[in-house]
This record gives structure tokens, sequence and C-alpha cells, in this order.
């Protein structure tokens, strides 16, 4: 077995020459280089099953080379390396990076020497500077300090301190010799010592111990990093108490190895972060500390400590390593942050900068009284996409005021009936005819009259009149060549006209109107009109897609035979009194309708891009919706419903990431015939804060305190509808208008990028725990540029589903040749963890389509439609989601009012395992296990999107934490299916299952009788945590089927139990409905050749399998298991016969796992297409060999191998092998390679 892919958590980083990054994941070393912008050099695994936890640099002298070869412009090439010593665990082990410049620079890692195994756990390393030969200072755990000959191996030196205590953290302070060193330890007594490891041979050789030299008490927690600054003799420290505390120790080592003032003080005590704090560095004036909240707090501690700028960037779970440049030349320091959810974040933090974060500083516009302002908006085209420095404010008195230049100017003064309400708009469009840009300005007052003027020529203004009554919001929408002013009138009238502006003879402006017919909304509360966009299809039908304030979509076609005259058009715009039915025919009505889709409180927006429809309201939900044409008309269709991070439920706009942006290509539909939905960020209110928020990163992007959602404002660059990695907004707030970056100042910019978001090396994929993983299958690149990268060989990349704590269901592309893993959507539906997963897959033509069905707690299940494929424009895989339904069992309960009064009698369940017991076209039955002790049958209907529940059953009486299922048809063609649960007491239920799944047993009385199961097996001493089920025919001299059940438990045991199962002689089955009744019994005993028998055949098991509790088991072909615990090992058992045979085994790099997946593949010129050198190898217990003669098995346990239908000739079959891939996941995940996993049990045995 050998890894292909790794996500763990980063545990080491280190920053060097303000050139490059190291990084530590798990015992993968990774080098990043800085400049002109980040990216990954290499990579090289180096501690094996140790995790890296510190790299120390020791650079030597650049030293230039003569090229071996002679290049066409006759350049020369240097090279320089630098030596590193990777620590973590109990080893330590010298790693050389290669630098090597000829026309690009490139980076080489290689590992020097073995590597080197400690007897305790390393804390710090340091190399001696004066040492020609590579001598390192180790501290360990146990409170003692090391001098090792890193080339040899050996210790020189080993000195132990008076108080033998156990650290949690150690810092070492090294100057030319041994003599000189100084260790600062912290213990798990919540104290730090400080104490000379060297205090002459004398001691050391009389076997004396060094005593301590200074203790510094003040924390209440355990001591989790030190940091230590030698230009003012500050020391700081980070602790479980949440706190980071400075400390002046004075001068510390060097020298002599000074040990500081002999009476140190506490300086600062800085309390910042919500939960413990992992790590503190020391830098300048600044201190940076990284907690378990995702955070990375900046302390100014000349200015008193107060805390001057936060850095997040990852998920829960927190930032597990921290590393700080010495500052580049324009005075920005690099801040790089790893992650508990395998991110890595960089940053740029300058040394003269104040409070200023992602929450920006407010600048105040001073708006001339003595009137308010009401409404507020920008004036800036597509074209002004670095600087925004003009506003217009309209007054509580119809006044109209243009910022521009620092100064406020009045451009406009309406009429009395403008003083007392009003609502506006603004839209910048061309002349017609002309390259100048014009900004327009829609002004609605109380009573149904709109006035339209450009702000450059006030005067060349228009009054439109609508419906007598209140104008409740005016909406401009630009399509194509034409440019429309929507204005929400009383009783549901949308009155609607075109606009064009003209240059006349004398060069002044002139607008020219046109009106349309009106829309009418449906009856509702709320009537009027939030939202609205204008699409065209390639059928030459205009439609639009509305929003209203009841928080309904609505789509509306024009149509030719309800146009208006010009006779029309003069009484509508003279206002005349016409019939109220006359109107309302005249009005175009709604083709579909979403009634209240995104509730009570309003729809707030709605956008289109590429194909597909993005719409926002006030209940915290993005719906991502299309068109569809059925039976000659079009209708509306909600895809997928994507929430904003919790307590943000007033969403207000959706931003295209500028990366999704290709210019100058005409975009395609990446899947197939259906439309590709690209990443976007969120715009809205999180409680007093205007946020911008990633879905799929889970973080802000921008906040601003603003004070809420209840007040005007304007965001840019919103008329691009495209995010740029910055913004800034304007609102108003208590009779100010305040913006969030001084006008003027130029956004956007590519430099400023570490200064607010940061960089993201690489994306984080789960904070937390993963508990369940599903593999969906693979798909191929296609174009011509993936084959000039990949070269003659086809890539691939997998395509998994991880669930986990923090309640998301992760969409993954990984590519098993370079070990990359990109996140192609987060699903954050379920409101609690998600313990199971499971998928239903076909391919369509190159699109991979699955039907995935997950579920968790609050007994919830989701289910999801995802259409993979590659896209080409972007040259990735992309992903599409469809919601399908969703169910919960307590779906009643939230339903019910004044439940705040009542008390809930049944406890919330949660779904511990699911499995897909039948598929029908448009409907699949799944089984779930449920915490409550119940087993219970649920139907999926994708085409009426419904999740019913058929029955359930407490036959358990306790938690039942797996179920399994298996088909059996034995020559005479009968048919049956088993379904397998284990619980918490040790015991296995055989269910069987007949065609009548979906309706209930009943007994003769008619009510619903107790299913029990068939077979009940005794397999555990504790809980059941894993089946694996297959199926072998007995042939035709034995009837029946030998059912081979594997199920590993709590107790570390791995049980294998074979079971025979027997149809009737003759075919019929006795009360064959459903599940084997009580009643069956009798009549059983009446007729037993008409019973379906099935019994315990064989039982054996291995009871320390694992050191801990078996977490997963899986079948990776008939007769070969694989299995994983919390120990962190991965172990391959054959099974053949009545025997199980322990196969080979590997560390995991990940910790606590939890889910497994596995499946095989059928590869030809494994070595060239695999491209091994990039394969991170692993030194493991030695696995089975090819076989030249396989069988093809049937693998009711691996669904993903079905449609694999190889067509190759015979001989190309002897040249193909198979290939075993196995995912783990817990805390991160890791993909292992297994070479010739299609070895069956009979050729086992004779290798071995």
């Amino acid at each position: 077995m050998e890894t292909a892919a790794l996500v763990a958590p980063i545990t080491g980083l280190e920053l060097f020459q303000d050139r490059f990054l190291l990084t530590g994941e798990g015992p993968v070393l990774s080098v990043y280089s800085l400049l002109p912008r980040p990216n990954v050099g290499a990579s090289l695994s180096v501690l094996q099953h140790y995790r890296i936890h510190g790299i120390r640099v020791r650079s030597r002298d650049t030293v230039p080379t003569q090229s071996s070869t002679v290049s066409e412009n006759n350049s020369a090439s240097t090279s320089s390396f630098y030596d590193l010593a990777i620590f973590g665990g109990k080893a330590v082990r010298l790693v050389r990076l290669h630098l090597e410049c000829q026309d690009v620079e490139t980076l080489r890692l290689e590992a020097l020497g073995p590597l080197l195994e400690l007897r305790d756990w390393a804390l710090d390393v340091r190399w001696l500077s004066s040492d020609k030969q590579f001598l390192l200072c180790v501290a360990l755990a146990h409170n003692a300090a090391l001098l090792l000959d890193s080339t040899t191996g050996s210790a020189l030196v080993h000195c132990s301190c008076l108080e033998g205590c156990l650290l949690y953290s150690a810092l070492l302070l090294v100057h030319d010799s041994w003599a000189d060193t100084v260790l600062v330890g912290g213990t798990v007594f919540n104290q730090i010592i400080i104490w000379k490891p060297a205090r002459g041979d004398e001691m050391i050789n009389a076997g004396h111990k060094a005593s301590i030299e200074c203790r510094l008490l003040g924390h209440s927690g355990v001591i989790f990093s030190i940091s230590y600054l030698q230009e003012n003799g500050y020391l700081a420290s980070a602790s479980d108490d949440r706190s980071i505390r400075i400390w002046g120790v004075g001068t510390l080592g060097g020298p002599g190895g000074k040990c500081g003032d002999p009476n140190p003080t506490c300086l600062r005590v800085l309390y910042g972060h919500q939960a413990r704090v992992f790590s503190v560095r020391l830098s300048g004036r600044y201190a940076f500390s990284g907690g378990e909240d995702g955070a990375c707090l900046v302390w100014d501690l000349i200015g008193g400590g107060k805390l001057i700028r936060t850095l997040k960037g990852h998920r829960a779970g927190g930032v597990r390593s921290l590393a700080v440049g010495r500052g580049t030349g324009d005075g920005d320091k690099w801040v790089a942050t790893g992650g508990a959810d395998g991110g890595v974040r960089l940053w740029k933090v300058g040394d003269g900068e104040e409070k200023k974060s992602l929450e920006e500083k407010l600048t105040d516009l001073k708006f001339p009284g003595p009137a308010l302002p009401k409404v507020v908006c920008l004036v800036g085209g597509e074209e002004e996409k670095t600087y925004w420095s003009r506003f217009l404010v309209c007054t509580d008195r119809g006044t109209v005021f243009q910022y521009s230049s620092g100064s406020w100017e009045t451009i406009w003064e309406g009429p009395a009936e403008f003083s007392s309400y009003c609502v506006m708009e603004t839209v910048t469009v061309l002349v017609r005819n002309s390259d100048t840009l014009v900004t327009l300005c829609a002004v609605g007052n109380i009573s149904g009259s709109i006035q339209v003027f450009p702000t450059s020529s006030p005067l060349s203004d228009v009054r439109l009149t609508g419906r007598p009554g209140k104008i409740h919001s005016v909406i401009w929408k630009k399509e194509t060549d034409n440019l429309y002013l929507l204005a929400s009138g009383a009783e549901g009238f949308v009155c609607r006209w075109c606009v064009e502006v003209e240059m006349s003879e004398n060069s002044s402006l002139v607008l020219s109107v046109e009106p349309l017919s009106p829309f009418l909304l449906p009856l509702c509360s709320k009537r009027w009109l939030t939202a609205a966009i204008c699409l065209r299809r390639h059928s030459n039908k205009v439609l639009w897609v509305c929003g209203d304030r009841r928080g309904s979509l609505l789509l509306f076609q024009e149509g030719e035979n309800v146009e208006l005259n010009k006779t029309d058009h003069e009484k509508l715009g003279e206002g005349l009194q016409r019939k109220e039915e006359e109107e309302r025919d005249s009005a175009f009505r709604p083709l579909s309708c979403l009634f209240g889709v995104h509730g009570k409180h309003g729809v707030t927006s709605v956008c289109e891009y590429q194909g597909l429809l993005y719409s926002t309201g006030k209940d915290g939900c993005v719906r991502i919706f299309r068109t569809r044409r059925e039976d000659g008309e079009f209708r509306l269709e909600v895809l997928r419903v994507q929430r904003a991070c919790r307590g943000m439920e007033w969403l207000e706009k959706v931003f295209i990431l500028e990366s999704e942006i290709k210019t100058g290509e005409v975009p395609e539909d990446a899947i197939g015939e259906e439309p590709r939905e690209v990443r976007f960020v969120i715009a809205g209110f999180h409680g007093v804060h205007f946020v911008v928020w990633d879905p799929v990163r889970q973080e802000r992007l921008m906040a601003v305190s603003c004070g809420g959602g209840h007040r005007s404002w304007s965001l840019w660059p919103s008329h691009t509808r495209v995010w740029p990695g910055r913004g800034a907004l304007v609102f108003i707030k208590q009779g100010a208008v305040l913006t969030s970056q001084p006008p003027g100042e130029m956004l956007g910019c590519a430099g400023d990028a570490g200064r607010t978001g940061g960089w993201s090396l690489r994306d984080g994929i789960h904070g937390r725990g993963i508990w369940c993983v599903c593999r969906l299958g693979r798909i191929e690149e296609t174009g011509f540029d993936s084959q000039a990268r990949t070269g003659s060989s086809k890539s691939y990349w997998e395509i998994v589903v991880t669930g986990g704590e923090d309640t998301s269901l992760a969409v993954l592309a990984i590519n098993p040749v370079s070990g990359t893993i990109k996140v192609l959507s987060v699903l954050t539906d379920h409101i609690s963890g998600v313990r199971t997963a499971t998928a239903i897959t076909r391919l369509q033509g190159e699109t991979l389509s699955a039907l995935v069905l997950s579920a968790g707690g609050r007994a919830q299940i989701q289910c999801n439609r995802l259409l993979v494929a590659w896209d080409r424009q972007r040259l990735a895989p992309s992903c599409q989601v469809i919601q399908v339904a969703s169910h919960r069992l307590d779906a009643q309960w939230e339903k019910k009012r004044n439940r705040h009064k009542t008390v809930k009698m049944d406890p919330e369940s949660r779904y511990m395992s699911i499995e897909v017991l039948q598929e029908e076209t448009g409907c699949v039955l799944v089984a779930l296990s449920c915490s409550d002790g119940a087993l219970r049958l649920f139907s999926v209907n994708e085409g009426e999107n419904q999740i019913d529940l058929l029955w359930e059953t407490f036959y358990h009486q306790r938690c039942v934490l797996c179920v399994a299922t298996c088909s059996l048809q034995d020559d005479k063609g009968n048919r049956s299916r088993l379904l397998l649960s284990a619980a918490t007491d040790g015991n296995i239920a055989v269910w069987r299952l007949t065609e009548s799944l979906s309706v209930p047993a009943q007994n003769s009385s008619g009510a619903a009788a107790s299913p029990v199961p068939c077979l009940v097996i005794p397999a555990h001493q504790s809980g059941v945590n894993s089946l694996a089920v297959w199926v072998e025919k007995l042939g035709q001299q034995e009837d029946g089927c030998l059912v081979t059940v594997a199920s590993g438990g709590d107790d570390g045991q791995l049980t294998v139990s074979t079971v025979r199962a027997q149809h009737p002689e003759d075919g019929e089955l006795v009360g064959s409905r459903g599940f084997s009744q009580i009643g069956d019994e009798r009549a059983a005993q009446d007729n037993p050749s008409n019973q379906f028998q099935v019994r315990l055949h064989s039982q054996f098991s291995i009871p320390l399998a694992h050191a801990a509790s078996l977490t997963a088991l899986k079948l990776l072909s008939p007769g070969l298991l694989v299995s994983t615990s919390s120990d962190q090992r991965v172990c391959l058992w054959r099974v053949s016969g009545t025997s199980i045979s322990h196969n080979g085994a590997l560390c995991s790099h990940v910790a606590d796992a939890t889910g497994l997946a596995v499946w095989e593949e059928e590869e030809k010129e494994v070595d060239e297409m695999m491209g091994f050198d990039a394969v991170l190898k692993e030194t493991v217990d030695p696995v089975c060999k090819s076989s030249e003669e396989e069988e093809t098995t049937d693998d009711p346990e691996n669904p993903a191998e079905d449609g694999d239908i190889s067509t190759a000739s015979c001989e190309d079959r002897k040249k193909t092998t198979k290939v075993g891939w196995i995912l783990v996941c817990g805390h991160g995940l890791q993909l292992l390679r297994l070479r010739n996993a299609g070895m069956d049990a009979e050729t086992w045995q004779k290798k071995k």
C-alpha cells in the first residue's frame, strides 16, 4: 500500500528568507515558493508514520555550478541548497532543499540519511550554529535535552532536569555550543520553567540533574506554545486558559547561556480568543496568536497590547500551526497559518497598520442638513472597476444630492408630492450611437409618479405616470441593447417602460420612453415587486423572472397578442380612467409561481449566469433554479438551496467569484445539456454587520459594522455581479452617510489580497471529524489541453462525498497521480452531524450522475442528485447539485404552534447507517438503522421529490449501529434478499425481504404484525460498528447459497460468520409478505420443505484484530477485507474457508478513523499511468503479489463497479491488473493504492 493523496491537519510551518514556506502535513513535507505569487514547489514524505511538528532551517552559501549541458543561449545555471531538520513524534530527519535556477526556478527535496528514532517525544530541535557537523539540540517531552549527532544517529549528551515533569511545549535557545543552550519549557502544571541543560561536564558525568533557574507562574491551563524575542527580552506563552501572556524575562541564551532576570514579571495578559490558544509568535512590535477558534490575532505590544487585526481563514478545529516572516522590503510581514481542516493560508501584515481586519474602518461623508438622507445609490458603470467616488442620496424632502470629489451638491429638487415619500434607483448606460456613459436616476413617489433624469443633465427629465397609488419599488434592468424601467405600484400592478438615451443636435441628452404592458402580481399580502431580471431564450421568447415582497418567484412571458396600440399607450400615459377588467386583461400574468419559496419576508435579488438563476431572500437561503419548458410552457424549477452561515438570515445579493470568469471566452455548458453552477459568494446582514460570505470555504470575506439590515445601502462592485476579492459599502446610519473605504481609493488590486482575505495556498475540507465517505465514480479529463498536460496516458479524477461533524456534505475530486484534492461543492442542508451516506451512480455520456442519500442527527435524511463532469472551459471538474427531497421524523413537531409550551416526549433519533435495498424506476428503497432502537424502511421518489416512511420495527430495543444487505439467487432461479442489522448488544439480526417490500405485513386480524428476524447471530461482546457481506453459490449438488458476514465491533474483534440460506423445494414461500412473520412458524412446522431456511453454518474470529474498537470494515474483493480503527492502522484480511489471515497493514496518518471506502479498477501500464515517482511511498508489511488468473465476481458492497465492462481482447486482459483503492477518513482523509488487489483466495494460499 502506498499513499496517493492526503489531507491532514497542518502541524508544522516555517517561513525563511521571505521566499519559501515549508509545511508539514502528517509525514509529508511541502515547500511553497512565495514569489512572484505563492505556489507549491515540491513534496516529500519524510517521517514515515510520524506527524511533522517542527521544521528548522540551516542555510548554506550559494554554490555556482557549471551547467552539465550547454544550452542554445549558453546560459549558466546556479544551484543552492538548504539543510532542514524535520521533527515530530519520536523522530528526527535531515532533508536538503535544492534550489536550481536555469530559466525557471525549480525546487527539489532530498532526504539525507535514515530516519532517526528517539526514545521520547521531540518538542523542539535547533542547529548548533558554530558546528560544521550536523549537531542538533533536541528538547524532549519528559523535561530533558539531548545533543544529537544526526549523521550517525548517536546521542552525544543527554541531560535531564531536576524536576522530572511532563512538558507540553519547549523552546531551545542555542548559541555557539552546547554549554550556551537554555531550555524554556511549559509544564503540565501550568508553569513555565527555565533551565540550562549543560551546567558542567562534572555534574553530568556524576549523574546529577540540572536545577531550575527560573519559574513563571500565572497561567491556569497547560502551556501549548512559547516564543522569545531577543530584541526587547519578551517571552510569550499561549495556554489552554485562552490567554496569551507576555513576560519581561530579559536576556535568555547567548554567550554563556544567560537565564534572564531572576524575578521576571508579567507585562501583558491578552484575551481575545474564544477557545484554546495553540501557538504564539513574537515579531517586532507585534504578537501573533493562533487558536482553536480558527483565528489568528495580531496584537500591538507597544500600543498597550490591543488587538489590531484578525486573520480568519480556517474552519472549526482551529489554527494548528503559525509562522511569521522577518519582513519584506516594503515593510510587510508574511504570516502563514495552518489549520486542522488541512488548509494553508498566507497573509501580509504591515508595520504601521491600524485596526483594520475584515471589519473595515468607517468614513463619514459629512452629509449636509437639514434634510435627512433616506436612499443612497452608487454612480458608476462596469468600466469603473478600480475607483469609486460618486454617490447619489435622496432625502426625506425629495431632494437628490450627489457626492463627487469630496463635496456634496444638489442636482434635483422634487416637487411637493416627492417630499413625504420617495424611492430611488440608478443605472449607468451608453448613449445611443455614442461612447458616452450617462447615469440615469429614477425617483418614485406616493402618488404613482416616477421622475427620470440624467444626473449630468437633470433638466432633461421625463415624468412617467403609473397606476395611482404608492410606488413601492423602482427597478432598472439592462438586457442586451434595451433598458427597462419597472415600477411596482398599488394592487400588484408593475408598470414597465423601455427607455433610450440619445444625443440631440445641440449635444443635449434626450430621453425617449415607450410604455410596455404591465405585469400583474398574484393576490397576496405585501403585493409588490422587489427583484426582476430579463431573459431572452433561443426561441426569441422574452421571459421575466421576478421576486416579490411575499417571498415568491414569478415567471412572466411577453406575448404579441396583448401588446397595446398607440391609443392605449396614450390613455395609459395620461392616466385616464379605465375599467378594472380592461386593465387586468392588458396585464401579463405569471406563467409559473413558486409561492412563498423565500418565506414571508420577501425576495431581495434575482440574477442569472450561464443559464442558471440565483435568488436571495430574508430566509437565509440562496436558491439556484432554472426555467424549464414542459408541454410547450415555461416553468420554474428549483435545483437546490444553499444556506449561509448560522445566524445570517438577511441575504441581499449573490456575486460570482472573479476566478470563475474567463475573459474572452464564450461560456459553454460543462455538464452536457445541464447548465453549470459556478462558485459564488453571498452578501447580506449578520447581526449588526454587513457580511460577504463564501459558502464553500465557510469564511467571511468582508465585514462592515453598519448596525443591521433596516437601512439603505449600496455595495461596490454591485453593478458587475462579480466579486473581485475586495469591496466597499456605503450606507445610511442615524442620519449620516458612511463608507467602509474612503471615496476615491483604489479597490480590487491583486496586491491587496494578502492584506484582506489572504491567499489560500490550499483549501480546507472539514474542520472537524469526517464521519462517513462514499465514492461516486471517476471522470476523465477531456480536451486537447488535458492531453498535453498529462501526456499520452489518460488522467482521471475520483469523485467522493464526505460528511462530518460540521453538518456539511462535501463533494471532492481527487487526482490520484498528483494528489490534488478539489472541493467541488459544499452542501449545508443538514442541521446536525452527517453520520452516513450512500449513492446510486451511473454514467450519462461524459457526465457522472449520482443520487446521494445522506443521514445523521435529528433524524434527518437528505437526497441530492449530483451531476459531475469535466469542465472544458475551466479545465477542472465541475459539479451541479440538484436537491431532490428531505425528510425528518419530527417534521410535524417543527410545524406545531406553541410547541415551546409543551414537552416533547419522543427523544430525537440519530440515523447511524443507511443501505440501498432496491432500485426501481423513479423509486429507491433504503433501510436505516437508528439510535432509538428502530430499523426503518423508506421509499425515495425522485420524480415526486418525496421521501416516505414505509415501516419501522423496534426489535433490537437498543441502538442499531449498522445495516447491510445482499441478494440471493440459486440455480433454480429463486430470488430473495437479506437485510442484516447489528446493535450495541453484539448481535446481528438477519431479515428476509421479498417483492412486497413496500407493503407491511399484517396478521389475520388486519393489524400490522411485529416482524421478527429469520436468524440472530451472536458475534461480539459489545456494539457492532460495521458489516461486510458477500454471497457464494454452493453449486448444483448442494442447494442454496452461502452468505459470509464479516463484522467488526467495539471489542476490537473481527468476526466472520457463515450463514447458509436455502429456498423451498417448490419455489413457493410460506408467508412471503415482507418479513418472516411469527405466524410463519406454525405453517413451517406443518410443511418444513416450504420454508425459507437460514441457519448459521460456521463462525470464527480474531479477538484482537485492532488495538482499539474496529470502526469500519469494507469488502475490497471477495475474500479480501479492509478494516480500520482508532488505533490508526489500516489492515488487510484474507478470508478463506474457515480461516482469517492477516494480509498486510499500514499506519494511517488519519487520526480517529471512522469511515472507509474501497473500490477496484482495472488499469493498463500501471507504472506509466500512475506516475509512481509522484506517489508518496510507505514502508509496509508485504502484501499479495500479482495473479495471472482472476475470477470476476459480483461485489454487492461495491456498486461503483457496476457498468465497468471491459472490451479489451484476451491478449490485452493478460496485461491488465486490478488496482485496489482505499480511502480512510477521520480527522482528515488519506487515499491508499493497493497493488494487485484482484488475487483470489486460492492463489493467495499458493503464494503463501
